[in-house]
């Protein structure tokens, strides 16, 4: 506590200075394995209140590569057109193997492009040998948005949050032939 006549220092960052997808990432994510059941899967985003969790080699939080990730909204369709019980389901058969990611040196711009190209509101991130390393959100630049709205040199505006969100809500750009 400063008493009177004490100097403040308050710091700022340079002009020059950018946030990274490292300032602003969730570092402790949760993942599951492929041999894992969706039951356990499901399991753990109830208990960490998520809805996409990275799938890995290793067991949950340790540093192993990524090889997918699984949502909520996979468990669902997998169990539905499957028509069996979660705890007989495995991770491997419903998981997206195709998976977007960013670097914790990635800009927020370069995280908000994938996000937007991909139509996916969750970004894992990795490091340079592929092991997880944390998860950043649409919800985590909203929030940075939000904070920035008075700064004169914003990182990122909610503007710009809100077109990232149009794309990934979006009619699809593909069609289906009949």
């Amino acid at each position: 506590m400063s008493g009177a006549g004490e100097l403040q220092i308050v710091q700022h960052p340079p002009e020059d200075f950018v946030m990274r997808v490292q300032d602003l990432m969730t570092r402790e994510v949760h993942s599951c394995r492929a041999d894992d059941s969706l039951e356990a899967a499901a399991q753990l985003m109830w208990d960490h209140d998520c809805g996409c969790i990275p799938v890995c080699t290793g067991g949950d939080n340790g540093a192993s590569k990524m090889i997918g990730v699984i949502t909520d909204r996979d468990i669902c369709m997998h169990a539905l057109f499957e028509g069996m019980a979660l705890r007989d389901l495995h991770v491997r058969d419903a998981m997206a193997k195709d998976v977007r990611v960013c670097h914790p040196g990635d800009s927020f711009a370069q995280a908000e492009k994938t996000m937007q190209e991909a139509r996916i509101r969750r970004l894992p991130v990795i490091d340079e040998k592929g092991t997880l390393v944390g998860m950043i959100s649409l919800a985590d630049l909203a929030r940075l948005a939000a904070r920035e709205r008075t700064h004169p040199r914003k990182d990122i505006t909610e503007t710009e949050i809100g077109d990232t969100l149009a794309t990934i809500c979006g009619a699809p750009t593909w069609s289906l032939v009949v």
